[in-house]
């Protein structure tokens, strides 16, 4: 069974108001985070991505402005909107809600003040001067003005699941050839192990990300995170007796868990471990009464979309949508177009260490 997220901006959606009563947008203050916390938690589209916490880490880590809005009546939040400035010599600049995660827009119990925020983040992206403002709904908006200079692209999906309170129900609902792959992790002894830091995942994730010719980011982003959310962030490292074979990072929302920074060597792909590894993440929070699993988002044909596939769980489009402001068309920084195919090639080949230390500058602006 697959779920989706109702439409930000139909009236008649459960938990919506109808409401005429003007609004006023202000920028957030540190004092406010908790209230904004809190409305997002409530608010049927909140997701992870919109919480408080990520500001900060987008400013100290890379240095980016941010712009997290808040649509208020007496004193009442009705709307939120994170927004992240990301300038690039060469990926553009952009208004990015939010960049680096998969779920974005405004988030909103109140049709009105939904406009007001986002005719006040296109005037602000204006203002700003950048190429683009992009949203990263999981549904399109309904209710965006001047038409026109709005384009939608469907190039990304996302794979969510409700699963069964049982995990042997779960394990029976992944295709018999993905589960063979998990078999074969069990057979080759391998066992997980829960860690407190990043120390393992950061060099399991800089692997992989180099194999996939993919500039990854510092250690410090991915410590971050963890000092930030606490509690709400697992990192589980899968072992074979003293090796660390591949690591991933998780996060708690709800309901929910979204394993989102995740992989491994070749170690991991002669032993299965990868495939051992979300299974493990996907028995432990079954455990846990976690309901919903959360496989994050893919580019459409792509190899993790496939990967998504195998482990029996369908696409749902995510709606990304994009105010053009100086540009003339939409952006495609994904690694599938042909014009980074030469970089991706290069960058492949390059020693682990040297990715390490060249890598962080740039993905910090590919937003």
């Amino acid at each position: 069974m697959n779920i989706s997220t109702a439409s930000l901006c139909d009236g008649a959606q459960a938990g919506r108001e109808q409401r005429d009563a003007p609004c006023s947008i202000s920028i957030l203050e540190k004092a406010d985070e908790s209230r904004w916390d809190d409305f997002v938690l409530g608010s049927e589209g909140g997701t992870f991505y919109h919480l408080a916490g990520w500001r900060s880490i987008f400013e100290s880590q890379f240095g980016h402005r941010s712009h997290y809005l808040l649509a208020e009546s007496d004193g009442e939040i009705l709307a939120v909107l994170p927004l992240v400035h990301v300038r690039s010599l060469l990926f553009g600049n952009a208004l990015i809600s939010v960049p680096f995660l998969v779920y974005g827009g405004p988030v909103s119990r109140s049709i009105e003040a939904e406009r007001a925020i986002v005719d006040y983040a296109c005037e602000l992206a204006g203002r700003l001067g950048v190429d683009h403002l992009e949203l990263r709904n999981q549904q399109a908006l309904k209710c965006t003005a001047d038409e026109q200079k709005w384009q939608l692209s469907n190039t990304h999906v996302t794979f969510r699941k409700v699963m069964d309170a049982d995990p042997d129900a779960n394990l029976k609902s992944i295709p018999r050839k993905q589960r063979a792959m998990i078999r074969k992790g069990e057979q080759a002894v391998l066992t997980w192990q829960m860690d407190d830091d990043v120390s393992r995942l950061y060099p399991a994730m800089l692997e992989c990300k180099r194999n996939l010719g993919t500039p990854f980011f510092g250690r410090g982003y991915l410590q971050a995170i963890k000092n930030t959310f606490t509690d709400s962030v697992e990192i589980l490292t899968v072992v074979h007796g003293k090796d660390a074979v591949c690591s991933v990072m998780s996060f708690r929302f709800r309901d929910e868990i979204l394993p989102y920074y995740g992989g491994g060597g070749d170690l991991a792909r002669v032993l299965k471990g990868n495939d051992f590894m979300y299974w493990c993440v996907m028995e432990k929070a079954c455990k846990e009464g976690v309901r919903i699993f959360d496989y994050g988002r893919s580019a459409v044909g792509s190899g993790a979309y496939r990967f998504k596939k195998h482990w029996g769980f369908e696409p749902e489009p995510l709606a990304y949508q994009y105010y053009l402001v100086r540009a003339n068309d939409l952006p495609n920084l994904n690694p599938s177009n042909p014009k980074y195919s030469r970089a991706i090639s290069l960058w492949k080949r390059l020693p682990v260490s040297v990715a390490g230390l060249i890598g962080p500058p740039i993905a910090a602006r590919l937003g």
